[in-house]
């Protein structure tokens, strides 16, 4: 049987995000986050909730979210985060009558799961798994391996593996689409690479970018990499600049 202490040793610098329009259990349940993690918010709906998500998508560790909800349900509210933020860590709470979405859920890439009526030891369970998950990411990122990680200055480091871009080993939340980007063009540094190219490899990941979309996507992405690491060749295409 898992003690509280041993979870707050791992959540007590972590923050939560706790989705459920049943308000009784929102209350109780977030009463119940309040022992463990350093901040606790909570949404009554996935429509809320989502428009807290976006003033910050690295201000919640973890998402813990119902399925069944008014205005949006907690599956298209993992579609929207994951396309904000596709590491975010999400359980998602589950009835009985839930098996139909269960499927969908899956091919999302849900890893964590948890039953209503909520235990409180698998509650704790989950929250063990879920918090052992963010710090590994922080804690313990790979960065050694050149094999593994794109150097793009003294600081930034691009991790091919887990596709994640670390600032002096934090991690700097990136979009799925600015998430593919990175990795196409860091397989191959210095590279050239035409709108065509970028379009046809985001159609290989079922997505669509055209080219004044590719331009609008560079521009963002600028903003949260060191200056000069993404060249733009007029008419030509773009490519990561090797750091020395």
């Amino acid at each position: 049987m898992l003690n509280s202490k041993e979870i707050v040793n791992h959540t007590e610098n972590l923050s939560i995000l706790f989705v459920e329009d049943h308000e009784d259990l929102r209350v109780n349940t977030a009463h119940i986050l309040k022992n463990f993690f350093k901040l606790v918010d909570t949404a009554p709906n996935g429509l809320a909730a989502l428009k807290m998500y976006k003033e910050d998508t690295s201000k919640y560790d973890i998402v813990i979210s119902d399925i069944q909800m008014p205005l949006m349900n907690g599956i298209e509210l993992t579609k929207n985060i994951y396309n904000l933020n596709p590491n975010q860590i999400i359980i998602i709470l589950s009835a009985h009558d839930d098996s139909k979405y269960l499927y969908e859920l899956i091919n999302l890439k849900i890893e964590h799961f948890l039953k209503k009526p909520i235990d409180y030891q698998e509650l704790l369970q989950s929250l063990l798994k879920a918090s052992k998950s963010v710090n590994a990411r922080f804690n313990s990122p790979d960065l050694t391996s050149d094999n593994e990680n794109i150097k793009l200055s003294d600081d930034f480091i691009f991790n091919l593996k887990n596709n994640i871009l670390y600032n002096a080993k934090k991690i700097v939340t990136l979009t799925k689409f600015e998430m593919i980007f990175m990795q196409f063009l860091c397989n191959n540094i210095g590279k050239i690479y035409s709108n065509e190219d970028i379009s046809e490899h985001y159609t290989s990941h079922n997505e669509n970018l055209d080219a004044s979309n590719i331009r609008k996507l560079v521009s963002k992405l600028r903003k949260k990499l060191p200056v000069n690491t993404i060249e733009s060749l007029y008419g030509v295409g773009y490519r990561i600049i090797p750091f020395r």
